[in-house]
Order: C-alpha cells, then sequence, then structure tokens
C-alpha cells in the first residue's frame, strides 16, 4: 500500500448538440474572450479556493508592461509563498524551500486551467451551455456550463464578469453534480494606476535560476490506450525508475485541452488487490494484468480512469 501512494504521488504529473449550436457558438465566443481578457488587462483579484480539503485566499495581480506579462500571486495564509511571472518566465518562492523558475506562458497554480484553454478546440467535444445571470462579487456575471458530450469527465460551471468577461466564479462539478473545487473572486479592481505601481517592481526582481526538465522520450512502448475519451490526445511519454518500484516504469500523458491524466505501466511487483482513490480532482487507478501494474493518474472520474486501464492493450512479443 505505502507502494502505491508513494508511486502515485510521484507519477502525478439534456439536449441534443443541434437544439442549441447557435448558443454554443455564442457561449464558446464568450469563454473564448475569458482567456484573452484574463492575459491583456491590468487588474486586481483577491479570491478563496474551496475544496474538500479545506479553503485558502489568495491575491493575483496582472498587468501587461509593454509587450511582457508581469503577474504575482500571492498566498494569503500560512507561510508566505509566492508565484511570479515576467514574460515567459514563472518563479516560485516559498520560506522553506529554494526558489526555482519554469517556463510557461501564464501562472497556473491556484487559478483555473479552464480560464486559459483553446475553446475552439473544446467546441467539438464540449458543450457550453448559457444558464443565466447572477450578481457575484458586487457584479453582473453571465452564468455557462462546459459539459463533455461523451459523460466521461467533469463539468464546470463558471460566472463570467459581463463588463471585463474575467471569471467570477468557476465551479468544478463531479458526474453526480457535487462540488469538487471553487474559485471564487471575493473583490477585483481596474485601477491602473494602483496596480502598475504593485506590480511594476517585479520588473527589476532577479529571478532564480530555470529547472531543467528531462527531455521526454521517443521509444516505442509495448502497449497502447486502445480506449480514451473523445478529444484526448498524447502529450508526451517517458521512462523512468522510481524508489520501491521494480524496473522501469513506462509513462504516457494525455491531454483535451482541459483535463490531463497519465497512464503508467510497470512491472509487478508484490502482489496487491487492485486499488481506487479519488483525492478532490486527482483519480488513481491501479490494476495487475499480465504482470504489469496498470495506474492511471489524472483529473478524471474514477469510473473513467479504470476503463482507460481496462483497455490497456499490450502487443504481443515479437
Amino acid at each position: 500500500m505505502k507502494r502505491f501512494w508513494f508511486a502515485a504521488s510521484v507519477l502525478l504529473g439534456s439536449l441534443s448538440y443541434s437544439s442549441f449550436a447557435p448558443a454554443q457558438s455564442d457561449t464558446g465566443a464568450l469563454l473564448q474572450q475569458m482567456g484573452s481578457a484574463s492575459r491583456s488587462l491590468n487588474y486586481e483579484i483577491h479570491f478563496i479556493n474551496v475544496s474538500r480539503q479545506g479553503i485558502e485566499s489568495l491575491r493575483y495581480r496582472h498587468i501587461i508592461d509593454g509587450k511582457d506579462t508581469l503577474a504575482e500571486l500571492v498566498h494569503l495564509d500560512g507561510p508566505r509563498r509566492a508565484v511570479v511571472q515576467k514574460g515567459h518566465e514563472i518563479s516560485y518562492f516559498e520560506s522553506d524551500s529554494e526558489p526555482f523558475t519554469l517556463s510557461g506562458d501564464h501562472i497556473v497554480d491556484a487559478l483555473p486551467s479552464l480560464i486559459f484553454a483553446n475553446f475552439d478546440r473544446l467546441s467539438t467535444y464540449y458543450d457550453f451551455i448559457p444558464t443565466g445571470r447572477i450578481r457575484l462579487a458586487d457584479r453582473q456575471g453571465d452564468v455557462i456550463r462546459v459539459v463533455s458530450r461523451d459523460g466521461t469527465r467533469f463539468s464546470y460551471v463558471v460566472c463570467l464578469d459581463s463588463e471585463s468577461h474575467l471569471p467570477l466564479r468557476v465551479d468544478l462539478l463531479d458526474q453526480n453534480g457535487e462540488l469538487l473545487e471553487q474559485f471564487r473572486i471575493v473583490s477585483l479592481s481596474f485601477d491602473d494606476h494602483e496596480v502598475q505601481s504593485a506590480v511594476k517592481p517585479l520588473d527589476s526582481l532577479s529571478l532564480p535560476p530555470p529547472v531543467n526538465i528531462p527531455a521526454g522520450t521517443t521509444a516505442n512502448f509495448s502497449w497502447i490506450s486502445e480506449w480514451l475519451p473523445a478529444g484526448v490526445e498524447e502529450i508526451s511519454r517517458s521512462q523512468r525508475t522510481l524508489p520501491g518500484v521494480n524496473g522501469v516504469v513506462e509513462s504516457r500523458l494525455y491531454s483535451d485541452g482541459l483535463f490531463s491524466f497519465s497512464v503508467n505501466i510497470s512491472p509487478v511487483g508484490e502482489k496487491h488487490p487492485d486499488q481506487n482513490a479519488l483525492l478532490g480532482r486527482k483519480a488513481i487507478h491501479t490494476e495487475v494484468r499480465n504482470e504489469h501494474e496498470i495506474t492511471v493518474i489524472g483529473e478524471l472520474p474514477l469510473a473513467t480512469a479504470r476503463r482507460i486501464a481496462d483497455n490497456v492493450i499490450f502487443k504481443a512479443s515479437q
């Protein structure tokens, strides 16, 4: 059991469509504007993240300085933690560890990945359903549901500020409609002078050295994932050894542009029964077959993770 949890933690990485096709186009454009506004406006938000693990409060500031992004995400509870973005460099600062820098287009930590999704691509596999208007954080908002057509993934309910198109609230729901996570803005400011004054000093901040990310492999694996949810594509693959795991672990990382998961194959070590766990948005399903341990980890309902594992096919030895 300990080996299972250790390996899992390391590997972690209605209506028919035709009846609301016009609304699909309009709401998709509105959702796309959310990403554009989040990347292009100067603003400051205070927000909370709610999950089954508790509530955390954060502040996010964002400006465009010339052609570059300057942004800062600060955790307001507990030991100070901050994430700073300068252009395409994103640096992490914590009080009890060495700072480091990664490459990226935007800060994703604590911000819903939905904000930066490509909704033109997602429109092939998801329905965008307008459900009305509500008032949040003293602002008027448009509410849209984002639901996969094949029913194999979680869903979102997002409320967009009607004026700026920034997200005011984002709910992640399981397949039963139960809340898994919630992003909720408490206050929103567009005071350009105030936000610029707060963020501009970051431009002179010396960032820590970048972390070298190991390159993926192009090796041919002796297994395939025969079934995947619609729209899911392989992003990368890797081979690695892990402490407590016999042999090499082969992994494929998949994404549909909104949710990501990995399929990991390793030789069987000690025998144990199939295991399942759902930790917030992360599912972990492990089963043993053909002298291999198959583990699916990621942003999926458990039933979907189990179906993916059941449909891993091992190629016959040449």
